[in-house]
């Protein structure tokens, strides 16, 4: 098997892996605060405590994944053109 051949089939199965992944579940953990949804601060004392709520994720600490976002915009394009 040669080079160019090998890394097109690695880049197809990771396509079709992360494409998998999307499809079985749409939404990750939010990335600015790891699926806590609120930020974690420390009191004076170092006791862990509640922050303010995540703007990002809106407070639910689960973001919808890039590649179903893709999915999502070219089947409402899609939905829409066909009408």
């Amino acid at each position: 098997m040669t080079p160019a051949l090998f890394a097109i089939a690695c880049l197809f199965a990771v396509t079709v892996g992360y494409g998998g992944l999307c499809a079985a579940a749409p939404f990750g953990d939010c990335r600015k605060c790891r699926g806590f949804g609120h930020a974690i601060k420390h009191d004076r004392k170092g006791r862990m405590k509640r922050g303010k709520d995540c703007r990002r994720c809106r407070a639910t600490g689960k973001r919808i994944r890039v590649g179903r976002h893709l999915y999502n915009v070219a089947a409402r394009i899609h939905r829409d053109g066909t009408r």
